[in-house]
């Protein structure tokens, strides 16, 4: 990816524990500076442990993926990987931009009933605020 379409954006890692080996946090700070999301000591900004309500692998893909694989009994090994690599195939743009759209206010939701929104609050100064 260029720079300059580097410079804007953010990188969120899921909960898998080998994304977070040092080789992955250093290429992370590298390549997304102060600009990743996940956990570990140095991560820029912590993101909630088990929270798949706002990890769009959690809440759409992965079970998207499952509902594709398993529609009908898998024979063999071969048959299976053949089925996930159609399956991923199958998940368009469209709905990774839906998936991805949608967590700005499943954030709100959790901040919302968790009782900590103030006046005027917004996800980004909540999320991104050096307090929180």
């Amino acid at each position: 990816m260029p720079l300059n379409d580097r410079v804007n954006r953010w990188f969120q890692l899921d909960g898998c524990p080998a994304h977070y080996i040092l080789p992955v946090q250093r290429w992370l700070h590298n390549y997304f500076p102060g600009r990743w999301i996940g956990r570990g000591r140095d991560c820029p900004r912590p993101w909630p442990a088990r929270s798949p309500d706002m990890t769009p692998l959690d809440f759409f893909v992965w079970g998207t993926m499952k509902e594709k694989v398993y529609a009908e009994p898998v024979n063999d090994e071969a048959a299976l990987q053949e089925r996930i690599i159609q399956a991923a195939r199958e998940i368009t743009p469209a709905e990774c931009r839906a998936a991805a759209q949608s967590v700005v206010r499943r954030c709100e939701l959790c901040i919302e009933y968790a009782g900590i929104r103030e006046p005027g609050q917004t996800l980004v100064n909540y999320f991104f605020s050096n307090d929180n």
